[in-house]
Formats: structure tokens, C-alpha cells, sequence
């Protein structure tokens, strides 16, 4: 058995060349990857119709359901385009009837008062003072948290009485 050196300069070797890997095939998960795949397989099927006249029926259906399917897809993205107008639309008609909503309001409060009971009935909050503090001299104000209390100020020492 004779061995033949081989040179590394030639790189057309079965040992120096690197096999490529085989792919797996991944399955599609969206709707268009699916599509696409149904698509991509039904070109050779039309292809070679003459040979795989067996399968003439589910290459038929198959078609049909790819036509479909593309059909059902353009409808979904216009219905898309059109739900996204109409979010559009609604929030700027939000907008300019929460500014007619203030607006309303503040002209009730402008008829009627902001004393009048009747806001009530508009839902609004009438103004009725603030609650009058009770009388300082009955009763000491507390110190405010977080402030020191003032130290009592002792009277001056008496100078003593001379003779």
C-alpha cells in the first residue's frame, strides 16, 4: 500500500476542506412565514405538474388556501392602518372635550358663583370657606414637626438692693 504525501498548498483536499454543516429546517411560526413557505413549495410543484399529477388535488387546495390566506392578511393590515385613524381620532376628540368640559365648568362657577349649592348639582365641589381657627389665646399653637421648640427667655437677674 503505497501513501501519497500531499502538498498543503493544495487546498482541494477532502481533509482541508471544512463540510458544511447541515441546516435544520425551522419551522415558520407567523402567518406570513407560513404563507411564504406554502408559496416557496407550490412553485415546483406547478413546475413539475406534469410529473405529480397524483397530487393535483392537495396542490390545488393548497393554492387556493395560500391565495386566501394573503387575502386575509392585506384585509387584517388595513383593518391595522384603519384602527390606528380611528385611536387617533378618539384621543384628539378627548383631548378638545376635556378643554370644553373645563371650560363648561368654569363658566357654571362663573354664573352661578362659587358659593352657589347649586354646582352640586353640575357635579362640581362649591366653595364654602375654610374652617375658622379657634380662638389663639384658649389654646397654645403646636410647634411644627421637625423644628425645635423655642427656649424660654428667663427674666434678667435682679440688681442688688444697696443700703
Amino acid at each position: 500500500m503505497v501513501v501519497k504525501a500531499q502538498s498543503s498548498a493544495d487546498p482541494t483536499t477532502p481533509q482541508d476542506t471544512p463540510k458544511p454543516k447541515a441546516r435544520k429546517r425551522e419551522r415558520e411560526t407567523t402567518a406570513a412565514g407560513k404563507i411564504g413557505e406554502w408559496q416557496r413549495l407550490l412553485a415546483p410543484l406547478n413546475a413539475n405538474a406534469d410529473e405529480l399529477k397524483h397530487l393535483e388535488v392537495p396542490r390545488t387546495q393548497l393554492a387556493a388556501m395560500a391565495a386566501q390566506a394573503t387575502e386575509l392578511k392585506q384585509q387584517q393590515a388595513a383593518q391595522r392602518a384603519a384602527k390606528q385613524a380611528s385611536s387617533k381620532q378618539l384621543q384628539e376628540m378627548l383631548t378638545e372635550g376635556g378643554r370644553l368640559t373645563t371650560l363648561l365648568r368654569q363658566a357654571l362657577k362663573q354664573h352661578y358663583g362659587i358659593r352657589s349649592e347649586k354646582l352640586a348639582e353640575f357635579g362640581l365641589q362649591p366653595f364654602r370657606g375654610r374652617k375658622q381657627p379657634e380662638d389663639p389665646t384658649q389654646t397654645p399653637t403646636p410647634a411644627t414637626p421637625g423644628t425645635p421648640p423655642k427656649p424660654e427667655v428667663a427674666p434678667p437677674p435682679a440688681a442688688p438692693a444697696s443700703h
